[in-house]
């Protein structure tokens, strides 16, 4: 039987090759021309990013000469001895990140919370707080209204400065509100209702375990949006052992650029430090954004391509 087998095998005629389809002329030229369009973009983008890389280890001569382009040159570690020497930067690592994490956790929390109810057709109201909200994004009350609210709350030299405002982005909120209503099938919440699960069930067992594209897209928009930010600490903080990182390079290289003067080699040399500051503080500003973006990275397309449809 075996040997039958193999011999009808053998004695089959060869499958015909498949022959490979010829594209057109006119699509190999658009293909040609998107590529080229493309990498032009990627390195308008990438480039920029590379070079404050290699500035930053490259000496502060062949920078300001013009020698470095595509790899560093002269390397020197100056830059990052001279930010890593003060214990100030550590104390804003500390309080950047006490802060990200406490403002990134309630703003998710605050967010999706809210979303789930905009998103739910029976809920009171629910045009009034869509148009409340919505006003938001197009009108405040600016500056001093906004520090004289903080103020009254007793927020003003306290950790909950930096955190409590601007919890909410609206922006955030409908994007939320758009994935629940294109992603979560009415068909779960009616299941899980007929099996006796309340609303707070609903929403800790069901809901938010299938929402885990939104979640990362609003945690990595927070946590970036919160790492950046300096601008509440320089209003709202005064003791600088609460300054976030960002506002603690700021001083450092505002200390560096006004520190430059008098004569001779000693201006000079202060002129070199103070441009290789600038580098180095965007790589230490700048790496744990790249250290979490990876983790999060697979779930982003998906989360703001369904966030964003349309209602």
């Amino acid at each position: 039987m075996e040997e039958t087998i193999k011999n009808e095998v053998q004695s089959s005629p060869p499958k015909p090759a498949r022959k490979k389809v010829k594209e057109p002329l006119g699509d190999r030229i658009y293909y040609i021309i998107t590529y080229i369009i493309l990498g032009f973009l990627a390195a308008i983008v990438i480039y920029p990013l590379w070079f404050v890389i290699i500035a930053s280890f490259s000496s502060a001569d062949a920078v300001l000469v013009g020698k470095v382009f595509i790899i560093p040159v002269d390397i020197d570690f100056a830059g990052y001895e001279k930010v890593f020497e003060r214990s100030d930067i550590w104390i804003g690592y500390a309080n950047t990140i006490w802060y990200t994490v406490a403002y990134t956790s309630l703003s998710v929390l605050f967010t999706l919370t809210g979303a789930w109810a905009l998103s739910r057709k029976n809920l009171p109201l629910r045009k009034f707080w869509m148009i409340f909200f919505t006003i938001t994004m197009f009108f405040g009350g600016g500056l001093i209204p906004f520090y004289n609210i903080v103020s009254d709350l007793g927020m003003v030299d306290t950790a909950w400065a930096i955190i409590l405002p601007g919890t909410v982005s609206a922006w955030n909120l409908f994007m939320a509100k758009t994935f629940f209503q294109t992603g979560v099938p009415d068909t779960i919440v009616e299941a899980a209702e007929l099996d006796g699960a309340n609303r707070a069930r609903l929403f800790v067992s069901i809901i938010l375990p299938i929402s885990a594209p939104i979640i990362a897209v609003l945690t990595l928009y927070y946590a970036i949006g919160q790492w950046n930010s300096y601008f509440n600490a320089m209003i709202f903080l005064s003791d600088q052992n609460m300054y976030p990182l960002q506002l603690v390079l700021k001083e450092i290289l505002t200390a560096s650029e006004s520190s430059v003067g008098g004569s001779g080699e000693t201006m000079l040399e202060q002129f070199r430090l103070a441009n290789q500051l600038k580098y180095v503080t965007v790589i230490v500003s700048s790496l744990p954004v790249f250290i979490l973006y990876p983790f999060v990275q697979k779930f982003f397309a998906q989360g703001v391509l369904v966030g964003s449809l349309k209602d």
